[in-house]
Order: C-alpha cells, then sequence, then structure tokens
C-alpha cells in the first residue's frame, strides 16, 4: 500500500508545485510591468514640469535683458555727459590741453 500513497502524493505534490510557480513567475512579472509603468509615468511628470517651468523662465531672463538694457544705456549716458562735460572745460580753457607727461627719475 505504500507506493500506492507515494504515487498518489507526488501525483497531487507535482501539480501543486507547477501552479505555485506558474503563479509567481505571474507574480513576477506583474512586478516588472509595474515598475516599469511607474518609471515611464515618472519620467512624463517630470518632462511635464520642465515643460510648464518653461515660461518662468523665459520670463526671467526677459526681466533680466530689460535690466541689463538699461544699466547699459545709464552706463553710455553718464559716459555721455562726461564726454560732453569734458569738452565744454576744454573750450573755456580750465583743463590745458596740451599734453600729459611724468617724468620720473
Amino acid at each position: 500500500m505504500e507506493p500506492l500513497w507515494i504515487f498518489l502524493g507526488v501525483l497531487i505534490v507535482v501539480p501543486l508545485a507547477i501552479i505555485f510557480y506558474a503563479i509567481s513567475i505571474y507574480n513576477g512579472l506583474v512586478s516588472l510591468r509595474n515598475g516599469y509603468e511607474n518609471a515611464f509615468s515618472q519620467i512624463d511628470v517630470q518632462l511635464t514640469r520642465r515643460y510648464d517651468l518653461i515660461p518662468n523662465l523665459v520670463e526671467t531672463a526677459k526681466g533680466y535683458m530689460k535690466h541689463e538694457k538699461d544699466t547699459l544705456e545709464a552706463v553710455i549716458e553718464a559716459d555721455r555727459d562726461s564726454k560732453n562735460g569734458m569738452r565744454k572745460r576744454q573750450g573755456e580753457g580750465s583743463v590745458p590741453t596740451g599734453s600729459h607727461k611724468v617724468v620720473v627719475e
């Protein structure tokens, strides 16, 4: 009778082992698929976030360009004013127009 019990045990245990193995493989594949979908959704989120930030970056660059333009115009105007003032002084004779030499011995 013992060989019959062994045969029945093998007949029940082997298919159950195969079923459990197939279930574990399926669960592993589902886990990998979920990880793949999660990774791509994270990439999509990051790309959307970057796309949403582009207008802010453009506005910041425009503001900085305006500041630089205003600063450059102020420097140019100050330079022009100083040159005009120097010309007026030279015309009045208060500033010598001769060569300026420094002799060091």
